[in-house]
């Protein structure tokens, strides 16, 4: 028996819907043709428009269940997560409820559909002593947040639900509604003449935002499984990165202050060297980052700048 095409829909649940990635994700998903597509995020509202939306938390295992059988998805994204990392030190309970048994029960219920799970994790499984890091090389977080995050990739692992682990770093881009991201925070303060202080001793690649959607979208095009390192193509220090931003925006870097990560006294522990070696998914899923020249030109069209 024949099919058309045309029938066949993928049903996708974003969950964090309202967060930077979960509003990049849903505004290019609801613009296919051939998806049903879900939101779900804390917060009694959506934060976009045109798409349905429920509130969830997916720290309480009932709540998700619900859902999920509900809307019988056959991928879930997940891009909610508990991401202060300062914070994770003092609010553990709350870091692993939503970072860990979050992702216990999106996984559970997943199984329980064949749903795909695609979730979200970070560079900072690793120390960064000697980055940048392949997808096989050993973790050991420095923090808290690092080690709920590893604890979710190990949850998932042992789940028995079909799932890919996208790993990325400094996430950077545009989302209507969303809080700004770190290039937008440079323009808004740099432009206003306030001074910066941005260390010089943590190298990563930071990722685009519209990179990582497109590695998602990639993943549930094909259901590519296992663990996937996405992130930009240039590896360098986040204050060569505000350079870069300041040069690019003809914003005054004589208000960019180098500092060390030393002298900011934050809680939690940052990996100095790392970033993420992305090989694997550039020959195994045709990934293809922008170059920060390329994403920043995307971004000040989108904010007509």
């Amino acid at each position: 028996m024949m099919f058309s095409h045309n029938i066949i829909k993928n049903r996708i649940l974003v969950v964090g819907a309202n967060g930077m990635l979960g509003l990049r994700t849903i505004d290019f998903f609801s613009k296919k043709q051939n998806v049903q597509l879900l939101g779900c995020s804390i917060e009694e509202n959506p934060l976009y428009k045109d798409v349905d939306y429920i509130s969830c938390d997916i720290s309480k295992r009932e709540n998700i269940k619900k859902i999920i059988s509900d809307f019988y998805p056959d991928f879930i994204i997940n891009a909610a997560a508990y991401t202060n990392v300062d914070k994770s030190e003092t609010e553990r309970e709350l870091a692993w409820k939503i970072n860990v048994k979050g992702v216990e029960y999106l996984a559970e219920s997943a199984r329980n559909i064949d749903a795909h799970l695609i979730h979200i994790s970070s560079d900072y499984i690793f120390d960064g002593k000697n980055g940048p890091y392949h997808e096989n090389e050993k973790p050991n977080p420095l923090g808290y947040y690092g080690r709920t995050k590893l604890a979710s990739e190990n949850a998932l692992r042992i789940s028995g639900a079909m799932n890919t682990i996208l790993r990325t770093n400094v996430l950077y881009g545009l989302a209507a509604q969303s809080r700004p991201d770190f290039v937008r925070w440079v323009i808004q303060t740099v432009g206003d003449k306030k001074p910066v202080r941005i260390v010089t001793d943590q190298i990563n690649n930071p990722t685009f935002i519209d990179d990582l959607v497109q590695a998602i979208s990639i993943v549930i095009e094909f259901r590519k499984v296992g663990i996937f390192n996405i992130g930009g193509q240039e590896f360098l220090s986040r204050f060569d990165f505000t350079s870069i931003i300041a040069d690019y925006f003809n914003l005054d870097k004589g208000l960019i202050i180098p500092i060390l990560t030393v002298e900011l006294h934050q809680p939690a522990k940052r990996p100095l060297k790392s970033g993420l070696i992305t090989l694997k998914a550039q020959t195994e899923i045709g990934y293809k980052p922008c170059s920060i020249i390329e994403s920043l030109s995307k971004m000040k069209r989108e904010l007509s700048l």
